[in-house]
């Protein structure tokens, strides 16, 4: 029986994931804690966009795609202090809450750390600083779709990737909700209609075709992996592709959509694809 093996939110928009025991599906089919806050670069930021939006694109600010380096660094948050906490080599790099004075001290610990990466030029670039934390740390706006939705992937999907690669690839490389063993390498792009993890029914929506993020390693912050043209050239999809996206049924996905039912899902759950 397919069975939940991981289970990860990003709290941060771009950063690196926080492992979980058990994910919230919230009515509106998004992951409690999940993309939550968002570092955004100074020309894309105003003073009352604290908010963030129901759709954020990842070109907007800081983020895994153009700053790999960002792997390098652990980050974990405490929704009911509302605290963030970043590591960097087991040290703390930065930790605060989330008012006017922690905001600008994450901000400023991350500005640092990228200034000091390989990385800094496309930070130097006209626009970009200061960077600005934006979200309320409750609301999750900051996912690359409209809608809410959770990601999913298998295990055999990415041992069938790291086989073509001819080297060991980390799950944490795909930046999934959820990861799943027990099932064949891609048969999560042949799911239709309904999946159920644990007691959470949700509908099956597009593939995820994936970007430069997943060329960083999750530990080094080295691209050392071409993920995207071995997808395409090696397997021979069409669109780098590895994972599903879950809505829950008749959910508009919006953060003000309470209409789903939603539920908690755990390591260990089983994963029915009808």
């Amino acid at each position: 029986m397919p069975r939940v093996v991981a289970l990860y939110r990003h709290p941060v928009k771009g950063f690196t994931p926080e492992p979980r025991d058990e994910l919230l599906i919230q009515p509106d089919g998004r992951v409690a804690g999940d993309r939550v806050l968002a570092f955004r670069f100074a020309d894309a930021a105003t003073p009352d966009d604290r908010d963030g939006l129901d759709y954020w694109p990842k070109s907007q600010g800081i983020a895994l795609e153009s700053f790999p380096a960002l792997s390098r660094l652990r980050l974990s948050y405490d929704d009911a202090a509302q605290r963030v906490r970043i590591l960097h080599e087991d040290a703390t790099l930065v930790d605060a809450g989330l008012d006017d004075a922690g905001r600008r001290e994450l901000s400023d610990a991350v500005t640092a750390f990228v200034m000091e990466s390989a990385e800094a030029k496309r930070l130097r670039r006209p626009g970009r600083l200061p960077i600005v934390l934006v979200g309320d740390g409750a609301r999750s706006r900051f996912q690359d779709r409209a809608r809410g939705y959770v990601s999913v992937h298998s295990t055999a999907s990415v041992a069938a990737l790291g086989e073509a690669l001819e080297q060991d690839i980390d799950d944490r490389r795909f930046r999934s909700n959820v990861v799943i063993d027990g099932v064949g390498a891609w048969e999560e792009l042949d799911w239709i209609g309904e999946v159920r993890i644990g007691d959470v029914r949700f509908s099956v929506d597009g593939p995820i075709v994936r970007c430069l993020a997943t060329h960083a390693n999750p530990d080094t912050g080295i691209r050392d992996a071409r993920v995207l043209t071995t997808l395409t050239s090696h397997i021979g999809q069409e669109e780098p592709t590895l994972g599903r996206l879950l809505v829950l049924p008749g959910v508009s996905g919006a953060v003000d959509d309470d209409s789903g039912r939603g539920g908690v899902i755990r390591v260990g759950d089983e994963v029915v694809a009808g």
